[in-house]
């Protein structure tokens, strides 16, 4: 069992702070502290059921999303929800590492092993020998790399570049993608087995425009949150704003809102916070239907008729009637786009 302390923290994460959603929140020089998930939708209720069913276990999990939903904060409350929590998290973003550093900063490697390896450098997966290795943007992982990376998630062990040592490892899987993974597969860019690997557990966090009611919510968050650290006072937003902030699409989801409410509360000179519309409004006024690849439009399409319906395929009142399709010709697009019922 686990101390009391442990435990409220673990309430207080899977227990989202909520905010009213009218204009006026409740008191003054409130803020939210801590990496807490923010939300009362349904939506993110299922996706925190999710990852209080899987952080028990030792099983991969791979979370799917576009960019900005807050994949690093699921991944966060998986590892604090785990028996490794007292263990290190550590991450790895495939992304901002340079493809000829990536196989060094996951493998480590021994002094001498290559031009400008002076040091002897320990690993991500050995730094996250006994806890969880989180690896974001796991699509981006060279293709050259990836059998290497396959060989350690089923074995447990590496060796350094340039040693010849096999280090044994107790280590905890969490990968994380805005991309298409049986799509590249599909296309000969990402490896059939290692993405049967790394797909175990999928948690699909969906976008901020699946999920408005969180709307609200986030920006009193972020509001209180940036008037405390900028020594403001933010009271009210007027009906009309609020109403404005709604109908955004939010293309950069949670971090994209975040942003925007910090911006605001600096240009805020009354307890009225007056978020800067007419930046979002020449956002959108710029964007165009060739920002989303059709296949990008068809895969969230059929998201939002399968959520629509909780996720009922065939039937009168099942996704396929609803898309106006044969329920095998909608089994056929979910295989392709990488769409599966949520685990509960």
């Amino acid at each position: 069992m686990v101390d009391d302390a442990v435990t409220n923290k673990n309430h207080e994460l899977l227990n989202p702070k909520v905010e009213p959603s009218n204009q006026r929140p409740p008191g003054q020089g409130q803020s939210s502290s801590g990496p807490d998930i923010i939300g009362l939708s349904s939506a993110l209720r299922l996706v925190l059921r999710q990852v209080e069913t899987v952080a028990t276990t030792d099983s991969t999990v791979l979370i799917l999303g576009e960019t900005g939903t807050g994949k690093e904060l699921i991944a966060r409350a998986i590892h604090n929800l785990s028996s490794r929590r007292h263990h290190n998290l550590v991450r790895a973003d495939c992304a901002s590492i340079p493809a000829g550093l990536l196989e060094s900063e996951l493998f480590g490697h021994e002094r001498g092993a290559f031009t400008g390896a002076v040091a002897r450098n320990i690993g991500r997966f050995e730094l996250a020998d006994g806890g969880t290795l989180f690896l974001d943007e796991a699509g981006d992982i060279p293709l050259e790399l990836q059998s290497k990376l396959l060989r350690v998630l089923q074995e447990q062990e590496l060796e350094r570049l340039g040693s010849t040592r096999t280090i044994h490892l107790d280590f905890r899987l969490v990968a994380a993608t805005n991309r298409n993974l049986y799509e590249m597969v599909e296309s000969s860019r990402f490896r059939r087995d290692l993405y049967y690997r790394l797909n175990v557990f999928p948690i699909e966090i969906p976008p901020l425009r699946a999920r408005k009611e969180d709307i609200p919510v986030l920006i009193w968050h972020f509001a209180r949150k940036y008037a405390q650290r900028l020594n403001k006072r933010i009271e009210k937003i007027r009906e009309e704003d609020m109403a404005a902030l709604n109908q955004y699409r939010w293309p950069g989801n949670v971090r994209e809102l975040q942003n925007v409410i910090e911006r605001a509360v600096i240009l805020s000179s009354s307890p009225v916070l007056h978020p800067p519309l007419e930046q979002l409004n020449r956002a959108v006024a710029s964007t165009t239907p060739a920002d989303r690849t059709l296949a990008e439009a068809e895969r969230e399409h059929i998201l939002q008729a399968l959520r629509d319906v909780d996720w009922v395929v065939g039937g009168p009142d099942g996704a396929a009637a609803k898309l106006g399709v044969k329920r095998t010709t909608l089994l056929d697009k979910m295989r392709r786009h990488g769409v599966s019922r949520p685990q509960i």
